[in-house]
């Protein structure tokens, strides 16, 4: 591997080995002793390479993991999630193995191999002072309990770092699509379908009139999408439904575009005589806007040339992640450092096991830089 990046002539077998003890330890996000199990693995891991054990931090019986080098404020926050969307028991149908410069298993690609980079680069660097890792436990549910902390964590960085797996092709993740999820629900008045259907207020029926309204709230210019997903109404098929309810899914590329679809939505007004509509928002990540990662990204465009690796390219994606609350506090950051390969959520996740070092040496010589240079961002 080219100048500012060592390892031993065993390097890959120990991340893979590492990789191996950390996907074959599953961790569904809703499942907290199984989180908490992964998150002694990891801590484990990370004491055995970095020479110290982390901080755990448990909020509302979710783990999360933190690693904090040197006595003075954090410079780079290098930040990531061991989470996954998978049941117990995946690794039966779909288990660890490495085969043909292929890894596969569960929670691989998103982002457990991301997480093994990353506690190889931070091994390899003299001098750590300065970084804080971590690590949590909730991003696959939209970090409910670790949100705080990691804005909190952002806000006294110059840059933030983000180990969730790569776009198409190893493309950095430069920008991506602020998320909202809303519940919409329809309140009407039973009453017998068959003997006097005119008592009721069919909250079914209202609720229709309010999915094609919220479908017409996307912008395809501006990127906005707004889709209503999962919709239920009434109790029996026998009777008026009292009351109906749709979830909305938005993103949007701007903070501007989100905070336009919620005032659509909250101005929402019924249209059936005496029907009441009440919105709940349940989750809300801000975009990473492009203009956060600009000089970051040219940074490791830089580092990627001094290292002799291909030329880095970039992607903006829908998909949210913790990169969108730190870029939401002004940190800048840069996502998609982590894993090469395909298949989030999906049963052929896969990582391509010829890029780790070379993104591993990626990673490291980007925190040595921004930590030596003190790069202006």
């Amino acid at each position: 591997m080219p100048t500012g990046y060592r390892h031993p002539a065993n390097a890959l077998a120990a991340m893979l080995a590492d990789a191996e003890r950390l996907i074959t330890c599953e961790s569904p996000s809703r499942d907290l002793s199984a989180v908490a199990a992964c998150a002694d693995t990891l801590a484990t891991l990370g004491a055995e390479r970095l020479g110290t054990s982390p901080e755990r931090i448990v909020v509302d019986g979710h783990t999360h993991l933190r690693w904090s080098f040197g006595s003075g404020p954090a410079k780079v926050l290098v930040l990531g999630h061991y989470d996954t969307v998978w049941p117990l028991g995946t690794l039966i149908d779909h288990p660890f193995s490495v085969s043909s410069g292929i890894l596969r298993g569960p929670g691989c690609f998103d982002m457990k191999a991301g997480l093994v980079q990353a506690l190889h680069a931070l091994a390899s660097l003299d001098d750590l002072d300065g970084v804080t890792f971590l690590a949590t436990g909730d991003e696959e549910i939209g970090s409910p309990t670790s949100r705080e902390l990691i804005e909190t964590e952002a806000m006294e960085c110059d840059a933030v770092l983000v180990l969730e797996a790569s776009a198409d092709g190893g493309a950095l993740k430069t920008a991506r699509k602020g998320a909202a999820s809303y519940r919409l629900w329809a309140r009407g008045r039973a009453a017998h379908a068959g003997l006097e259907p005119e008592r009721g207020i069919n909250a079914g029926s209202e609720l229709a009139h309010q999915i094609l309204a919220v479908s017409t709230l996307g912008n395809r210019a501006e990127g906005t999408t707004v889709t209503p997903t999962v919709a239920t109404a009434g109790i029996t098929s026998n009777t008026i439904p009292a009351e109906a309810v749709v979830d909305i899914d938005v993103r949007a590329r701007t903070a501007r575009e989100l905070h336009r679809v919620d005032r659509a939505l909250r101005a929402l007004c019924p249209v059936l005589p005496g029907a009441v509509l009440a919105l709940d928002i349940s989750t809300s990540r801000p975009p990473l806007e492009a203009s956060r990662s600009t000089t970051l990204f040219a940074l490791a465009q830089d580092v990627a040339a001094e290292l002799g690796l291909a030329p880095l390219a970039c992607a903006e994606v829908g998909g949210a992640s913790d990169g969108n609350l730190t870029a939401g506090v002004g940190t800048p950051t840069l996502d998609g450092l982590g894993a090469v390969g395909g298949g989030a959520h999906a049963p052929h996740e896969y990582v391509l096991v010829a890029t780790l070092l070379s993104r591993t040496a990626l990673l490291a010589e980007l925190i040595r830089r921004l930590l030596t240079t003190g790069a202006a961002l």
